[in-house]
């Protein structure tokens, strides 16, 4: 009997074990989940959520099979507007959006994508930026990982007809950051330090006559029905930069570490930049159909007049590089030797 009851049971051994390997297999491929906390200050349906963080985290999620997981928390629901580096270094958030012109001075490097008249265009000038700036994050952005970096351009706008840059004199601007507050000192205006969120309630109370701001973005923040005059020029790029937490990096898998790496480059700074410049540039279209704004577009002399007014701010940022130990002439040629590269030069 016994001879008979082996051969029975030892197939089906067989074919249990072969079953519990074929599941089991799965699961032993499988990345352990991760929730990514990615915090940014700009409102949830605001046009780079929905043309950036929200294309990017959904590539993330596929590019992982799921293993990383990604929550937004807009609208400076974990901290404020100028505290989200260190929100990233902290690990308060385990990426950030950030304008690291909101604190003027604390990177004088990255400054120099700030300056008027250098990028034509967003999705190139991103590009340029990005691969510009990789070597510099290394040690000016060195207690975080930089995934990529990008820009928008920006223009004025304001409660009165702006032609010349002798009209900013005695003025008050809320500047895009510290690189245009030093332009609005220089041309002898008076700046009103605050954050994007707040600045629809600073032109409303009159503690700033003018703001400098994309286009699309000022209507989403309401600001449209304050500034009632602008120029169709790209005054200057506000430039931004995706962090990620290192310890939170740095426990993910190999696989893991390779989707952030695929997502965390030039080719994503481009993207990104280009489909959120174009949006937002398309947003002086949309104000001409609302009616009730001006925007004049300078002749040539006025261009020229505004170019030569802000031309000593090159060699105010060359001096800040050199304090910080880069060669500021060697880098600002490398920035614009880039731009050119890209098809993005002013």
């Amino acid at each position: 009997m016994t001879s008979h009851t082996v051969p029975t049971r030892f197939p089906k051994l067989l074919v249990i074990s072969a079953m519990l390997a074929a599941f089991a297999a799965p699961t032993l491929a499988q990345d352990k989940p991760v929730e990514m906390r990615f915090a940014h200050w700009l409102p949830a349906q605001h046009s780079l959520a929905k043309t950036g963080f929200e294309p990017w985290a959904k590539s993330v999620e596929a590019a992982s099979k799921g293993s990383i997981k990604i929550t937004m928390y807009p609208a400076q629901q974990l901290g404020k507007a100028p505290d989200h580096y260190d929100m990233a270094r902290d690990g308060i958030a385990d990426m950030t959006w950030v304008s690291p012109g909101y604190q003027a001075g604390r990177f004088p490097v990255f400054a120099a994508s700030e300056l008027p008249f250098m990028a034509a265009n967003p999705g190139g000038g991103s590009a340029a930026l990005d691969a510009w700036y990789r070597k510099y994050a290394e040690r000016e952005m060195k207690d975080v990982k930089v995934c990529m970096a990008h820009i928008h351009n920006g223009t004025l706008h304001s409660k009165k007809v702006i032609t010349e840059p002798g009209q900013i004199k005695g003025m008050k601007i809320r500047p895009a950051n510290g690189t245009v507050a030093q332009m609005v000192t220089l041309l002898g205006g008076t700046n009103v330090q605050v954050s994007a969120p707040e600045s629809r309630d600073a032109l409303e109370k009159g503690v700033a006559d003018a703001i400098t701001f994309p286009w699309d973005s000022l209507i989403s923040f309401g600001i449209d029905k304050v500034a009632k005059y602008h120029i169709d020029f790209k005054l200057y790029a506000a430039s931004f930069v995706w962090l990620v937490n290192k310890p939170w990096y740095d426990k993910l898998s190999a696989d893991q570490k390779k989707v952030m790496d695929d997502h965390c480059n030039t080719d994503w700074a481009g993207k990104v930049g280009a489909a959120w410049g174009d949006y937002e540039d398309s947003g002086e279209g949309k104000m001409e159909k609302m009616g009730g704004h001006t925007i004049t577009k300078l002749t040539p002399a006025q261009l020229s007049a505004w170019r030569t007014a802000v031309e000593p701010m090159a060699n105010t940022w060359m001096a800040n590089a050199d304090k910080a130990g880069v060669s500021g002439k060697q880098a600002l040629d490398e920035l614009k030797n880039e731009l050119k590269a890209r098809k993005a030069a002013y």
